[in-house]
């Protein structure tokens, strides 16, 4: 018996809702990701023999298993892994975390194909600074977990359903309606279901690059990128995160064979893939020098 159920808090337009929807497949090689097919596409996740929201429940991460994460601050007997990471410390933990099965929260948010002038290892764009007091964000995913709280089946459908509280926080760091209008200066507030499902959806995207250092040559650019962030008419306008939306149900090794394939500039493949829609990302634009918000809107793809 296959079960299914349509997320309406998930719309495909939300760049945090398909990162989120990603990472339920990533969780559980049980639950399969479609898309509604009409103007405004939701995520739909199916499953055979249990229900897709059961399945997320028992799968659930716990805070014991996300503090042993190889991004963690201090990991085994290993520290100094916070905002500002030297090749020298990022090199230490990759070795040492390589047989780790969760050790893509590092490829998937640092690279050491572009090393800084002061010796740090680049960011990923899905791993913003964070404002003030902002930590880094390995802090920002126990925060998450913690504003949860308990997870119980009804908590977690209503997040999918958009139906959840929202909490005064700055999240990941990139998702735009966490936002007000120019005009409200209110507090940032996010889901921290989603927010969660949205770490766990950035395994989809490594972090790739040139090998670049700036310590040895003035030359050149590090050119670090991560998956899913392309060049599209002008070099000015620099990369954008493109995704798309299909027809057919896919675990999470579909997508990311499925990923390989689309081109998201060029249309005429897309039917043959089950493609029938895609966005590319819109980068906030600050208020002023000193304001130091990131996020993320979207736009269709024409």
């Amino acid at each position: 018996m296959s079960f299914e159920t349509h997320c309406e808090g998930l719309p495909a337009s939300w760049i945090n809702a398909w990162l989120a929807a990603v990472g339920m497949t990533f969780l559980d090689a049980r639950i399969r990701l479609c898309w509604t097919e009409n103007e405004t596409p939701i995520a739909v996740f199916s499953a055979q023999s249990i229900d897709p929201v059961d399945a997320l429940l028992e799968v659930w991460p716990h805070s014991d298993f996300l503090e042993e994460l190889p991004i963690a601050a201090r990991w085994r007997d290993q520290s100094g892994f916070e905002r500002k990471i030297s090749i020298e410390r990022f090199i230490e933990r990759v070795q040492a975390s390589r047989t780790d099965p969760q050790n893509w929260s590092l490829s998937s948010t640092l690279t050491d194909l572009s090393v800084q002038k002061n010796g740090e290892v680049a960011h990923a764009p899905f791993d913003p600074a964070g404002p003030g007091t902002t930590k880094w964000l390995h802090h920002r995913v126990l925060k998450m977990h913690e504003l949860v709280g308990e997870a119980t089946r009804d908590r977690l459908l209503e997040s999918l359903r958009g139906q959840a509280p929202r909490f005064k926080n700055n999240g990941l760091g990139f998702d735009s309606s966490r936002l007000g209008s120019l005009a409200d200066d209110s507090e940032p507030r996010i889901e921290p279901v989603i927010e969660l499902l949205t770490f766990f959806g950035l395994a989809i995207a490594p972090m790739r690059g040139h090998g670049f250092d700036q310590r040895l040559t003035k030359r050149g650019r590090g050119n670090e990128r991560q998956r899913g962030w392309r060049m599209r008419d002008s070099a000015s306008e620099g990369r954008r995160f493109t995704w798309p939306v299909w027809t057919q149900p896919l675990d999470f090794a579909g997508i990311d064979a499925l990923l390989d394939v689309w081109t998201p500039f060029d249309r005429s493949g897309w039917s043959r893939l089950g493609i029938h829609g895609g966005w590319q990302s819109v980068q906030y634009k600050n208020r002023a020098s000193a304001d130091t918000t990131r996020a993320f809107g979207a736009e269709e793809l024409d």
